[in-house]
C-alpha cells in the first residue's frame, strides 16, 4: 500500500515565529516535541539560521513526510521515532515545541480509525504499528459505567451514561463495530434528531475521548509538562498548541504554578479570523508560551 500524502498545514504560525524571536540566543537547539509533518520546525529553521532541530514523532508516516519536508536543512535536523514522554535530550534547548492532538494526515486517513467522516477500523493508536490496545478493545473491555465515566470525562459529553449505554447493547447483540462509521451512526442515535444537524458531528466528543484514553494522551502530556522545563537552558522557552479545554487547563496551570517557569502569554493566543476561514483546524487551538526562569 502507498503511504498516504502527509500535507501539513502549520496552525498558529505567525505566534510560534513571534516565539521563536524570542529565545535567548539565535544559535542553538530547538526540540518539536510533536513533529508531525514538520511545518513549524520548517518554518522556524527558515527563520533562524543558527538552530538545530531534534524533532520527535512516534508516526511512521508523520516522520517520512517530515523527513521529505525538511530535507532542504541538511544536517541541522535530527528526526527520532519516539514518544515525547520517553526522550531525553542530549544538550540543553532554546525552545520546545508542541502541537498536540491529531494532525489533518492522520485524521484524512480512513485506515488510522481517528475519523468518524471515514469509515475505518476502529482503531485510533498514534502509533499504529504498536502494540497498544486499540479502540475496539477498550471499548469491549470497559463496564458500561467506566465506558461513561470515561466519554464524560475525556470527551465533556453530557449524554455519555445514554451512549455507553447504547454501545455496551450493541456490543452484546450483534459484536464488535465493523469500523469507525457504525460507531459514529451509533453515537448520532443516541442524540435528539435536531441536534444530530448542528456543526459539530454528535460523535466528535465519544471519539476524542477514545482517542484521549488510548494513547494516553493527558498522562504523556503531564509527564512533558513535568520534563520540558528540565529539557531548557535558562531563558529558554516552551511552547504548546492544544485544541480542547482538557489540554489547556493542564498547560494553563503548569506554566502558572511551575517555579521553574514563567508565563509569557497570561491569556492563550488564539487563531485570527482570517486563518479560521483558510484552514478550519485551527479553530480551536491555543498557544500558550512560558520562559526558564534564570538561576540567580
Amino acid at each position: 500500500m502507498p503511504v498516504p500524502l502527509f500535507s501539513h498545514v502549520p496552525v498558529l504560525s505567525e505566534a510560534v515565529m513571534d516565539a521563536g524571536r524570542q529565545m535567548p540566543r539565535a544559535e542553538g537547539l530547538l526540540i518539536d516535541a510533536t513533529l508531525g509533518g514538520g511545518g513549524h520546525s520548517a518554518l522556524m529553521l527558515e527563520q533562524q539560521p543558527g538552530l538545530r532541530l531534534i524533532g520527535l514523532d512516534q508516526d511512521a508516516t508523520a516522520r517520512a513526510a517530515a523527513a521529505e519536508r525538511l530535507a532542504p536543512f541538511g544536517d541541522r535536523v535530527t528526526i527520532v521515532a519516539t514518544n515525547f514522554a520517553e526522550y531525553t535530550p542530549p544538550e540543553p534547548a532554546l525552545m520546545v515545541l508542541a502541537d498536540l492532538g491529531v494532525s489533518s494526515p492522520q485524521l484524512d486517513v480512513a485506515e488510522r480509525g481517528f475519523s468518524f467522516r471515514l469509515d475505518g477500523p476502529l482503531d485510533m493508536r498514534m502509533n499504529a504499528a504498536g502494540d497498544g490496545e486499540t479502540a475496539a478493545e477498550l471499548i469491549d473491555r470497559l463496564e458500561e459505567n467506566e465506558l461513561a465515566d470515561l466519554i464524560y470525562a475525556y470527551g465533556e459529553e453530557r449524554l455519555s451514561r445514554r451512549i455507553a449505554r447504547r454501545i455496551k447493547a450493541d456490543l452484546a447483540v450483534q459484536g464488535a463495530y465493523t469500523g469507525t462509521a457504525a460507531l459514529a451512526y451509533a453515537v448520532a442515535g443516541c442524540y435528539p434528531p435536531k441536534a444530530r444537524r448542528g456543526r459539530i458531528h454528535p460523535a466528535t466528543r465519544t471519539f476524542q475521548a477514545l482517542r484521549i484514553a488510548v494513547n494516553d494522551e493527558l498522562g504523556v502530556l503531564d509527564r512533558l509538562l513535568q520534563q520540558a522545563p528540565d529539557w531548557l537552558e535558562p531563558g529558554g522557552l516552551v511552547g504548546i498548541i492544544s485544541f480542547h479545554s482538557l489540554e489547556d487547563r493542564r498547560v494553563k496551570t503548569a506554566f502558572l504554578r511551575d517555579e521553574r517557569l514563567e508565563r509569557i502569554t497570561r491569556k492563550p493566543v488564539v487563531a485570527t479570523e482570517e486563518e479560521e476561514e483558510a484552514n478550519p483546524r485551527s479553530r480551536s487551538a491555543k498557544w500558550r508560551l512560558a520562559r526558564k526562569r534564570s538561576i540567580d
